[in-house]
């Protein structure tokens, strides 16, 4: 049995990430006004760093919330479906729980760039251009995201990526109205994204307009040790497919960087594939439970014009949502292995802990958090909130089990009493 626990901040190394959560976390609660701080990295190179966080864009104090249209649709995408998924947001009540960016990934620019080099939306699919889009997106109470890349075509090869025309593109962004780009790696120069990145990074910030900006470049170097200075959050993973080998591979591979995120910046696993059919409701469960506790973007990746109730159900879970949404801002992580068993936890405000027991195994299994496994002292006293079961145990001592079904999890809040 390995056991974890939670990082220290005294004493550590490569912890700029973990840091800005709590210097965050002070100017929240201070109600200070936000700042430029400079965080002194402690990596071999030992240079200064700026945090972009709260402090530039403003944006990304906790996680992104919101939908992204490539894993169910691909290139399947158009003015129609978008409207129509802003206005299911709303309906179906998803918005009100936080879910807010409604995100057009790759497929929606023509081929070509117009004689003065602009990048053009696709005259076939969205007719009355992206800046109509984004007002009706807006109309809702919503925001808009768009898709681009650090190349000189998108991954699709069906548009233009934005190498070379950096500010051009970020201005004509800002001119649309838009308010989230996530951007690609395919089709580069041979150079690093450590080069590329940071130039879209300033053009955004000098482009007149609060852009979050969502680095995706597969994990391929260790972006989490460099992007917290330029976006608000970062892939550390490949891409997501929806089966159960792929979404456990991406939590593990994720997890390795829990120190790095906070307030202003994230660790990405890519999106969420609950709903889209290819897990079950426990697989889909243990999903959306870890990708809420690593403090993950919550970019919901199936058709929410036809949720059915189950799928609903797990995105709307308000209590999960809250622990991803916590102010606080420490990624969880798996401090417990025993085989297939597995305990991911992570402290939350007000000293509260949230904790998973997750069920890896082939079969049902009793899993048990130590509260030495998980930053509490023996003799604390705790209320167990079970957050799917919305039940509490009172006044639990030492240490919390449970029977967990294969691939399925039991998530809680600890509140200290």
């Amino acid at each position: 049995m390995s056991g974890g626990g939670f990082p220290s901040t005294r004493g550590c190394r490569h912890r700029q990430g973990w840091l800005t959560a709590l210097l965050a976390a002070v100017l929240l609660s201070a109600g200070s006004t936000p700042v430029a701080a400079r965080l002194q990295s402690t990596s071999s190179n030992s240079m200064e760093v700026t945090r972009r966080t709260l402090m530039d864009n403003g944006l990304g104090l906790t996680p992104q919330m919101g939908w992204n249209s490539w894993n169910h649709f691909q290139c399947n995408i158009e003015e129609k479906l978008i409207k129509q998924t802003a206005d299911a947001m709303v309906s179906t009540g998803l918005a009100d729980l936080g879910y807010k960016y409604i995100n057009l990934d790759d497929c929606w620019g023509e081929l070509n760039r117009d004689s003065e080099g602009n990048l053009v939306p696709k005259a076939s699919t969205f007719p009355h251009g992206i800046k109509a889009l984004a007002d009706y997106v807006h109309s809702k109470g919503l925001k808009l995201g768009i898709y681009s890349d650090a190349g000189t075509q998108t991954c699709s090869k069906t548009m233009p990526g934005s190498l070379g025309h950096e500010e051009q593109d970020a201005k004509t962004f800002a001119s649309w109205g838009i308010d989230y780009l996530k951007y690609d790696n395919c089709n580069d120069d041979g150079t690093s994204p450590k080069e590329r990145y940071p130039k879209m990074s300033n053009a955004l910030l000098k482009s007149g307009r609060s852009i979050f900006f969502s680095l995706c470049e597969w994990g391929r170097e260790d972006p989490a040790t460099w992007a917290p200075a330029i976006g608000n959050s970062w892939r550390t993973t490949g891409d997501i497919s929806d089966n159960w080998n792929s979404m456990t591979s991406r939590a593990d591979q994720n997890d390795k960087w829990a120190s790095y995120a906070g307030p202003g910046g994230w660790n990405d696993p890519d999106m969420l594939e609950v709903g889209n059919g290819g897990m079950t409701i426990a697989e889909y469960r243990s999903h959306f439970s870890i990708w809420a506790l690593a403090k993950a973007p919550l970019l919901i990746g199936c058709d929410i014009r036809a949720i059915d109730n189950v799928t609903l159900g797990l995105l709307s879970n308000n209590e999960v949502i809250a622990v991803n949404q916590d102010k606080l801002g420490v990624q969880g992580k798996k401090v417990k292995k025993d085989g297939d068993l597995e305990v991911w936890a992570g402290p939350l405000n007000h000293k509260k802990v949230a904790v998973i027991l997750w069920n890896r195994g082939p079969s049902t299994a009793t899993i048990t958090a130590h509260w030495f496994d998980i930053g509490l002292t023996r003799t604390t006293i705790v209320n167990a909130r079970d957050l799917w079961e919305h039940s509490t145990k009172k006044s639990v001592k030492g240490q919390l089990s449970a029977d967990v079904a294969s691939h399925d999890c039991k998530m809680y809040v600890l509140t200290p009493q």
